[in-house]
Formats: structure tokens, sequence, C-alpha cells
């Protein structure tokens, strides 16, 4: 890239998050392979973002590489309406393979903030099958994040979240206290650990705050006429604020949630495809949600896609409703690159060590991270599977961070007061030694 492009770039192309008046400086990346960014002088960065959590087989992958060669001598896109293609089915066919059996029906959306709105519309529309009248709303974790479109803002913290200035123009939702960050995940647990907890979400579990659990129930009975389901992100909140919780807190609101007749939405578009050390965030908890999102790592960061897939009840009822179909259909929905390199992603990473990869991950963000704690400069530290937080009592100048960061030789995209990784699985260790390394240098410049 030239210095003209780089000119042009700051001056017409608006970047996520970023003023036009103020652009954030933008690294001139010109190729990526493994999990090392190539910049237009030649010098290299160790990408500890995955591409926003995407690339999880990191960069130029031959097996994705084929599956996108291969399909495009084909058929790069034809219309999901009325026409379906193998690799529609295969993908089709592997989601419903390693997902728990009662979610039985996929669709294939354009994005993952695509995905939640139609998660959010088969909650309508299922209750309309039922013939129940009233219930247009949602409840949603504070501190949540489920999107940058309308409806999935609508679920998204209003206070907290990035969302806040849309307030008044969205529909009102039902916010219910987030739970506690879980100790363990921190380095300070003590008791019951969350593997070791195996209560069923009745009461008494040892682990869940009694009062907290009564206040969702209190929360939800009291709206339960008009609500049509609850959404959250499984056991991580994201970027609402990397928040890592108890997967009872999950059984417990899975139990008040039948026990109240409301479906239950689990937004995986984070932590799906074996983030937090599980292929999916619900087996942490051992339970199954009415409808799942997922996106991000589905194509392995090749393509844009999600999908979202409910059970079979939650799929007939809502073709019972008036319509008598689902009322959603992207242009792009199923396309067959898509679909082909997502298939050959899940099929890489299902035949990949990747839980070991993880543990090992996992064990080094704890040894290295954890110590940071102490820094008088970090609020709190905490680690699950390949995610590993710092964050800090001070909001980070993004800028300031990422040009420290980048003299250690490593990419990582600060927000808020929240320094983090989601680095590729394929990372080495002498990379993730770098990529903590450099993250400790910021947390002590910063004291």
């Amino acid at each position: 890239m030239t210095p003209e492009d780089l000119k042009f770039d700051q001056r017409h192309l608006w970047h996520p998050y970023t003023s036009t008046l103020r652009p954030l400086p933008c690294a001139p990346v010109v190729a990526a392979d493994g999990c090392e960014l190539q910049l237009a002088d030649g010098s290299r960065l160790i990408d500890g973002m995955s591409s926003w959590w995407s690339a999880i087989h990191g960069y130029n992958v031959p097996e994705l590489n084929a599956a996108l060669t291969d399909q495009m001598a084909k058929m790069s896109h034809v219309m999901f309406g009325g026409i379906t293609h193998p690799a529609a089915v295969a993908l089709g066919r592997r989601l419903v393979d390693i997902t728990a059996p009662e979610l039985e029906a996929v669709f294939l959306a354009d994005s993952g903030s695509v995905s939640v709105e139609v998660a959010l519309k088969m909650a309508l529309q299922y209750w309309q099958g039922r013939g129940v009248a009233g219930k247009h709303r949602f409840a949603a974790f504070r501190y949540g994040y489920h999107g940058d479109t309308f409806g999935a803002m609508s679920v998204t913290d209003p206070d907290n979240g990035m969302h806040r200035l849309f307030k008044g123009f969205l529909a009102e939702n039902i916010f219910l206290t987030e739970p506690p960050i879980d100790p363990a995940c921190t380095g300070k647990a003590t008791g019951e650990s969350k593997r070791t907890c195996t209560c069923s979400g009745q009461s008494g579990c040892p682990v869940a705050d009694p009062a907290l659990i009564a206040e969702w129930r209190q929360t939800l009975a009291k709206h339960r006429d008009e609500l049509a389901a609850v959404i959250v992100e499984p056991i991580v909140q994201g970027a609402g604020g990397m928040r890592i919780y108890h997967p009872c807190y999950l059984r417990q609101l899975k139990q008040i949630c039948e026990e109240l007749d409301l479906l239950l939405i689990f937004d995986e578009i984070a932590v799906g495809f074996g983030r937090t050390g599980k292929l999916f965030g619900y087996e942490h908890a051992d339970l199954v949600p009415d409808i799942m999102t997922i996106g991000k790592a589905l194509t392995g960061g090749y393509m844009t896609l999600a999908a979202t897939l409910a059970t079979a009840d939650v799929a007939e009822t809502v073709c019972r409703s008036e319509a008598g179909v689902f009322m959603h259909g992207p242009t792009f929905m199923a396309n067959p690159l898509a679909c082909s390199v997502a298939e050959a992603s899940i099929k890489l990473l299902l035949e990949s060590p990747w839980q070991q990869r993880l543990q090992e991950i996992e064990t080094h963000l704890q040894q290295a991270l954890w110590p940071l704690a102490q820094l008088a400069s970090v609020a709190s530290v905490r680690v699950i599977g390949g995610i590993g937080v710092v964050e800090m009592h001070q909001s980070i100048d993004v800028a300031s961070a990422q040009a420290l960061l980048a003299q250690h030789g490593v990419w990582l995209r600060p927000f808020g007061k929240m320094l983090y990784t989601m680095p590729p699985y394929s990372i080495s260790s002498a990379q993730l030694e770098k990529l903590t390394d450099g993250m400790a240098a910021y947390a002590r410049s910063a004291v």
C-alpha cells in the first residue's frame, strides 16, 4: 500500500467504531499467513484477535483455500429460494451432527447480527403459532452484546453498552442483573469450581447466588405474559465487558424459563466452535437452548456466514403461525462458497487436537496473565479456554496501546478498559508467549 492509499483510506473509508473526523491509525496489512499479519513495510505482527475471534485456524489455510477454490469452479452463488445445493446440505448435516440432538432446524444467515435478528423473529412467530397474543418483548442480561442491527441492539445493554445512543429508537426490553464474574476464571476460586458443580438447576445450588436467582424469577414472572424469550451469551459475555460467569447460572435460568414457559435463546456467536474449551458454550451447563445462534468462527474467518438453529418444536410452531412460513430470506442465504468453507473449517477443527490446544493456551494465559492482577493499573484478569482478559482501571487509548503492542510484534484491538486476546488455536507456544509478553508490557506501562 502506498502513502496515497492510506490517505484515501483515512479520508473516505469508515472503519468500525471510528470517527471520520479523528480517524484512528490503521495498520496496512498486505498479507496474512499462519498467525501473523504482514504489513506493507514487510514487518509482521502476531494476530492475537483471530480477526475478531473468527480466524481460529489462522490465515492462508491450505484446506480452506482448497474448499473455496473447488467450490468456485462449480458455483459461486445461487439463490436459496426454491433451490438447494450440495454445500448447504453438507454444512447443514454437519451442524445438526455436532450440536445437541434437539437442535434440528438450521437457518443459514448472512452474519452474526442477522442470526440474532432471525432468532428474535423465530421467537415472536413461535408465540403467534401457539395462538398467544402480547408476547413481543425479550429479556437479556445487562452487560450483554448481541450485534449492531436494530433487533440485536434492543437486547444489548442499553446503559452500559455501546448502543445507548439509540435508546428511544429501539424496542424497550427487559434487562436482568448480570451473573457475577466466576472467581475460577480469575485464579481466586474457593470451594466448588466451575468444573465440579453438578447441580441440575434446582434450588440448593452451592454456587449460584440465591438472591440473584430469586430476582430473575421475580422479574421474569412479572413480565411473562409479554416476554417471547430470554436471550443470553452462555458462559462469556463478550463485547459488553468480557465477563466470564459460572455455568450454574445458566442451569438456574433454564429452570426458570421452563417454569414460566419462556423460550431460551443462546447467542453462541463469540464462544462457539471451541473458544471456551468446549465445542459450544451450552455444554458447560449440560443443557440445550430452544434457539441458538452461531457465526464468527463458523467459516474459520474466510467468509461472512452465520446460522440460527432451533428445536423441532420451535420450527414446527413457527410454521403454524399466520404466515405459514418463517418470514426471513436473505439474498445471500446459504451462499455456496461460504457453506463450503464452513464445512471444511468444522472438519478441520474436529480432526485436529483442538481440545488439547485450547487447554495449552488456557494454561499459558493463566500463568502469564493472572499475575498482572497485582499491578496497580489492573482491575481484574480473567481467563477461560482461548480467552485472556486484562481489565484496566482506566479506559485504554487504543492508538497508543496498539503502537506499544506493535513494538512488541503484537496485534490486539482493545476496547473500553479491556485489553484482551482470543488467538488462533494454531498459535505456537513461542508466538503465544510473545503475545502475552506484549500484554504484560502494556499493563506495566500504564502503572
